[in-house]
């Protein structure tokens, strides 16, 4: 059962979430779909962000970046979808999976194959989840490296070297191939 909210009033509390959910819904699923690769899936764990910050208006009080907070949420619960036993049974081990997905674009990739952007989100996409996530956080978000390093949780040394090895990566996804298999 969710604790009392005493910051976010019963009555307030509905029009607070929906204000995050116009402002950042999009952005968040986004996200969930730069890590998860599915839309559906990137909807559902953008849904289940919304209602755990209903669940958890309480702590307002405590947060210093409500962005920061969502993203968090949001990256989180991707992890853990990618960590989950029913993804890898379903998702990455069923080729039935792959007969039965429908051959309509989402719309998310339909925006990709009409933008001149397409080869680049693309490379993005196939990076590894360390370069991928602080790429996307970097230059499609616009965090700053502090703020990506209070968010993921690592050094900024740390993701100064990702960001470099993400662009090194993503340049050699460019130009044709992948010739550093590390």
């Amino acid at each position: 059962m969710p604790r009392e909210n005493k910051f976010v009033p019963d009555w307030k509390q509905d029009e607070w979430l929906e204000q995050l959910m116009d402002q950042y819904g999009n952005q968040l699923t986004n996200l969930a779909f730069s890590y998860l690769k599915d839309w559906g899936r990137a909807q559902e764990v953008v849904q289940d962000v919304f209602v755990t910050c209903f669940h958890r208006a309480y702590q307002l009080e405590e947060i210093r970046s409500v962005e920061a907070w969502l993203y968090r949420i949001t990256i989180n619960k991707c992890k853990d979808v990618l960590k989950s036993s029913w993804f890898k049974r379903v998702i990455v081990g069923s080729p039935l999976f792959q007969f039965l997905r429908s051959k309509e674009p989402t719309p998310h990739e339909h925006m990709l194959q009409n933008s001149e952007d397409e080869q680049l989100a693309q490379c993005v996409l196939q990076l590894p989840l360390a370069y991928r996530e602080v790429i996307l956080l970097y230059y499609y978000e616009n965090l700053t490296v502090p703020e990506i390093s209070e968010l993921i949780d690592v050094n900024q040394n740390t993701l100064r070297t990702r960001l470099k090895r993400g662009r090194e990566k993503l340049a050699q996804l460019l130009e044709g191939g992948d010739h550093d298999e590390r």
